[in-house]
């Protein structure tokens, strides 16, 4: 297959290149080259596929997603899984990262994908969370209480097929009684965790809202942190001695307070939305400025935040922490890929053939994303 690009963003931050023709062979891109003679497809704009780094594929917006998990059956949720991932590909994501799931949902979709089933993105599944008891997130969640039932949860996931682990740093938003501020996994917990988890390969990411919870998780090895809201300037300072990565799943509070007047959430969960939203823009933004590599994630399947629309995440980037729209594409591809490490992210020679074709710019108008002309995935059309 030829695709030929109008303008061509490679998932980096040099300059786009200029009607070019990117050459398929075997799902992957084998030559870029100026545009001449025929060609199969052809767009205004092409990209690469989108990574979304952040994301509950069991979990379809519902305005209470831990009340959905708890009165549906786990074959109720896989179907929702089945779909999601379904959902997600015919947008444009290509790569997804499911952060914390019920009974090996997420790692049984990403077989089925991987298999050629049913349709989706290519993952990484962390399967259930690793949370203290009663922790936030425990109704997907294993329960910890000391170094060495850490260690074991590492182990339990892996036999279950996870391939990358997701630690409970702090509270969080969407379970009952969790103050996400708190510091919830203590230190020797996760660090027990983290060492267990690279000792075998496996990366690790760590829900923190909290200032004491991120910097327990930056100090103990971990390699990305969801959310950070509340981190501070000595968190800046061990992110980027750490080299660690920022997801900072903007979609999801500002999806809750756009819907704050509808039925169906539950008052928690809207009352710590309105607390943690403001301070987020500030410290994130804090963040951005100061060189904290953010890599894009949408944390979609929380209250009205859907698989579908992870374009949202790649404009809030631009719009609320004064990305470029191309910065923006970058931190939601090449970075968001580099810390799945399924692959690069980039449209480049050897590279899957992950591209979407776009009917206009996406440098100057990054919500050329939200509905693309064509996806593909290596090289096949979604």
């Amino acid at each position: 297959m030829i695709v030929r690009a109008g303008i061509l963003y490679d998932g980096t931050l040099e300059p786009p290149k200029q009607n070019v023709d990117v050459v398929i062979d075997d799902g992957r891109v084998k030559e870029i080259r100026a545009a001449g003679g025929e060609c199969d497809r052809q767009a205004a704009c092409v990209t690469p596929g989108l990574v979304n780094a952040h994301a509950h594929l069991e979990g379809s917006g519902e305005p209470d997603m831990m009340a959905m998990i708890e009165t549906t059956t786990p074959n109720q949720r896989l179907l929702r899984a089945v779909e999601n991932a379904r959902k997600s590909v015919k947008a444009g994501i290509t790569t997804i990262r499911d952060v914390g799931s019920s009974n090996a949902i997420a790692q049984d979709v990403r077989d089925a994908i991987e298999e050629g089933r049913v349709p989706g993105p290519r993952m990484r599944a962390a399967g259930n969370v690793l949370c203290m008891t009663g922790g936030h997130g425990w109704p997907i969640g294993r329960a910890v209480d000391s170094p060495w039932e850490a260690r074991k949860a590492v182990r339990e996931q892996m036999k279950a097929g996870a391939d990358c682990i997701k630690l409970i740093a702090t509270g969080g938003v969407m379970t009952k009684g969790a103050v996400p501020g708190n510091a919830q996994l203590q230190p020797d917990e996760l660090e027990a965790a983290i060492f267990e988890a690279h000792r075998h390969g496996l990366r690790c990411a760590a829900h923190a809202i909290g200032t004491e919870g991120i910097k327990n998780a930056l100090r103990a090895g971990i390699d990305s942190i969801e959310h950070g809201t509340m981190l501070d300037d000595e968190a800046i300072e061990l992110f980027k001695q750490r080299n660690v990565y920022l997801v900072p799943t903007l979609s999801a509070p500002t999806c809750i307070l756009a819907h704050i007047e509808e039925g169906g959430m539950p008052k928690y969960v809207k009352d710590k939305a309105r607390n943690v939203n403001e301070i987020m823009l500030t410290n994130i933004r804090k963040a951005y400025d100061a060189g904290v590599r953010i890599a894009g994630g949408s944390d979609a399947g929380t209250p009205y935040n859907y698989h579908e629309n992870y374009a949202m995440e790649v404009e809030l980037m631009w719009s609320l922490l004064g990305m470029t729209p191309q910065q923006a594409l970058h931190a939601a591809t090449a970075v968001a890929a580099a810390l799945i490490g399924l692959h690069r992210g980039l449209v480049a020679i050897g590279e899957p053939a992950d591209l979407l074709l776009l009917d206009r710019d996406a440098g100057k108008d990054v919500r050329s994303l939200q509905d693309p002309q064509l996806v593909l995935k290596s090289g096949v059309i979604q």
